[in-house]
């Protein structure tokens, strides 16, 4: 009997404690896998915390959606260059696609066309031509840098060819789509091309984590030889990120063309180094096989937390927002490497 009471069976259920849930708690450690995004999202929530200290009324509620409302394009592209990545390759297209998305559409709204069809041109030319760099990165073992820096070059001088003058939009349904808004509780509002953008985020984001597609591309991400040897389908994989990459930079142009309501061959310069800047300080890994397309949309709003906190400052010149993006880009790099060198060791 007084062994019993000493010594419990054991299989009985040990004595609660009441700091049993706050020691679980306390030593809960999220999955390394998410520790990139998680580190991202820290560091939005401290430049909004930064900001707001020093300049009342930065962490406004409409401040942080009119990130959304003024990068909305520059999430699409980012979700596009996340599956590129995620695959170890690059696309330096996007931003020639999206300048080229909006000659394209301007001049054919010029031309007559009905905006469904302007729309549906737009999205099939930049798919075609993400299709084709894929091709040639896969089939003919281009090097994604040179294939793409190919299509960023024929996309650029096609629109060079279809003016070189900026084409006013004028036709009421891009106008009602591009001042149209949608009422949020609270009083706040965004515009449709955030919600556009927002469901191309959830949309990505089931693909990569629900489908079997999603599944083989951090598969060939992560080793292709391994992925070969598995049987995934590695040319279905490698050019579909590169179509869904050139999808995305169309729609990309599409938000482009509603938000400044004209084509013009200069639009987008250099926009493909931030998404690539975005996707990569959201935490993907540039080697391929890790990474979100969550992680891709706080890189954006980073950016566009960067540009509005050299705004409220005043004194400061807009080159130090590329200054600091470089600074994070760098950080962020280094970052990845450190870790990858420990996960070896």
């Amino acid at each position: 009997m007084s062994d019993l009471l000493t010594h419990p069976p054991t299989g009985s259920p040990a004595p609660a404690t009441s700091h049993g849930t706050w020691d679980r708690v306390r030593r809960y450690s999220p999955p390394s896998r998410f520790l990139p995004v998680i580190a991202t999202f820290a560091l939005l929530v401290g430049l909004f915390g930064i900001g707001e200290i020093r300049y009342p009324g930065f962490a406004d509620p409409q401040l942080f959606l009119s990130l959304f409302i003024d990068n909305a394009f520059l999430i699409v592209l980012a979700v596009g260059m996340t599956f590129v990545i995620l695959t170890g390759g690059i696309d330096l297209s996007v931003g020639s696609v999206v300048a080229l998305s909006t000659m394209i559409a301007a001049r054919t709204l010029q031309l007559g066309w009905s905006p469904i069809l302007v729309m549906a041109t737009v999205l099939l030319c930049g798919t075609l031509l993400g299709t084709t760099m894929g091709i040639l990165v896969h089939y003919l073992q281009i090097q994604p840098f040179v294939a793409t820096l190919a299509g960023m070059f024929l996309a650029r001088g096609l629109c060079y060819m279809i003016g070189v003058e900026s084409i006013p939009i004028t036709d009421s349904t891009f106008s009602a789509i591009a001042f149209g808004v949608v009422e949020l509780p609270g009083g706040y509002s965004v515009t449709w091309s955030v919600v556009i953008a927002l469901v191309t985020v959830a949309v990505a984001a089931y693909v990569l984590a629900c489908t079997r597609f999603g599944r083989s591309v951090y598969g060939v991400g992560g080793n292709e030889a391994s992925a070969v040897l598995m049987g995934l389908r590695v040319a279905v994989v490698k050019v579909g990120v590169y179509a869904i990459s050139g999808f995305c930079a169309a729609l990309g142009g599409l938000l482009f063309a509603f938000y400044a309501l004209s084509g013009y061959s200069l639009h987008a310069v250099g926009m493909e180094l931030d998404a690539i800047a975005a996707v990569v300080i959201g935490g993907t890994l540039l080697t391929g096989g890790r990474g979100y397309v969550l992680g891709s949309v706080v890189g954006v709003l980073i950016l566009g937390a960067i540009q509005t906190f050299i705004a409220f400052d005043g004194t400061l010149s807009s080159w130090w927002t590329r200054i600091t993006v470089g600074a994070l880009l760098l950080v962020f790099v280094v970052a990845q490497r450190l870790l990858s060198m420990r996960r070896r060791t």
